[in-house]
């Protein structure tokens, strides 16, 4: 059924760049994957390796598809693809984003193939309705971080993530900035990206910050489950889990205190969307509530896959992220961007027709620098 795969960089410029305190990015750092059929149907996924997540860079996700790749042109159905994700385990487990651009590019064909979406093809419920998305600022300087501030507001989104710099005036004075908006900004979210290894001193750090916001994300050295809880219970609020929740198991390193964790599910680092709905499943039977988030530069085709996730476990979703489109990219794989609107919120019968097929995105074959394809036989 497969008569190709190939695998492109993408390479996509900012229309501003994005700092935090792991990252500095003007241009997208993903792979785009494109699985093409006999019949000519065309399937396509996208990956977002980090070296600072998973371990992996573009040159570790073409290595993976040069070793693997032959094994996946013979994949016929969802069952086939299940079965090699099993026996090639370990493989995905170090390379999750390289596999989530061949997952989701593999699934996209073979509901194409089969004529009914992704969704049908996993026996879930049809994707519908509106989605609420956050806002999210890097660490910017005041006066940047000001004007994004705004952008938003008259977009009139107010759920807020804020990405902390380290920098103890820089943060007071973002922090601040926020504060002086008033009700504009009625939840409010901190990302330390692993900014500390002292966990004495991310406490002091995060005490003096001026009030209001109700969960950090990652202030420590990715890991540390034990000094997260003692830090939860000294702050009074949760700790989202981001860098420090990459795969199911660990779920076995959280405490039965659901309400101390939040896991931040991003699919490109959980390694594709049955390894983030198994997550989500998990998560929800423990109690534990989800951010389905994105990576810096994600296009619409991580954008939809991350609906499908978000849809099926609405109940256990208290925020996303991403949806960014064209308000940071200068382009998209997509004709038509799949992005939030006013007050943050994305209706899907905006961007996916009733009845389309596969993720029901027509992607730009050549967006992506083709580097590798892979011919069945």
């Amino acid at each position: 059924m497969i008569k190709c795969l190939s695998l492109g960089r993408l390479e996509i410029p900012f229309k501003q760049g994005f700092k935090h305190a792991s990252a500095e990015r003007k241009v997208t750092q993903s792979i785009l994957v494109t699985a093409e059929s006999v019949n000519g149907n065309r399937g396509s996924g996208e990956g977002c390796p980090r070296e600072y997540v998973t371990g992996e860079t573009i040159d570790s996700c073409i290595r993976f598809f040069d070793a693997l790749g032959p094994s996946l042109v013979a994949i016929q159905c969802l069952k086939d693809l299940e079965q090699w994700s099993l026996c090639h385990a370990q493989a995905v487990q170090d390379n999750p984003a390289a596999w989530c651009a061949v997952e989701l590019a593999l699934l996209d064909l073979l509901a194409r193939e089969a004529g009914q979406s992704v969704e049908s093809l996993l026996g879930l419920s049809t994707i519908e309705g509106g989605f609420q998305f956050t806002a999210v600022i890097g660490a910017e300087s005041p006066e940047m971080f000001q004007r994004q501030l705004e952008q938003y507001r008259a977009l009139g989104l107010r759920d807020f993530k804020i990405k902390l710099s380290g920098g103890k005036k820089e943060d007071h004075q973002r922090l601040n900035i926020l504060k002086d908006a008033g009700e504009s900004v009625q939840r409010l979210r901190l990302d330390a990206n692993n900014l500390w290894e002292s966990m004495d001193e991310a406490l002091a750090y995060l005490v003096a910050l001026p009030a209001g916001w109700f969960a950090v994300e990652e202030p420590l050295s990715a890991n540390r489950y034990s000094d997260l809880r003692i830090l939860s219970d000294h702050l009074a609020v949760p700790i989202i889990l981001d860098e420090s929740f990459v795969r199911r198991e660990q779920l076995e390193c959280l405490s039965e205190l659901a309400g101390q964790w939040i896991i931040n599910l991003r699919i490109s680092k959980m390694g594709g969307l049955l390894r983030s709905l198994a997550v989500a499943s998990s998560a929800a039977k423990k109690g534990i509530p989800l951010i389905i988030g994105c990576q810096v530069g994600e296009t619409s085709v991580l954008t939809r896959a991350a609906l499908t996730v978000a849809h099926s476990f609405r109940s256990s979703v208290i925020a996303q992220e991403g949806a960014f489109g064209n308000r940071l990219l200068s382009e998209d794989v997509v004709q038509h961007p799949i992005m939030f609107g006013r007050e943050g919120l994305l209706q899907i019968d905006r961007f996916i027709e009733p009845g389309a097929v596969g993720f029901g995105l027509d992607v730009y074959k050549g967006i992506s620098r083709t580097v590798r394809i892979l011919q069945n036989g």
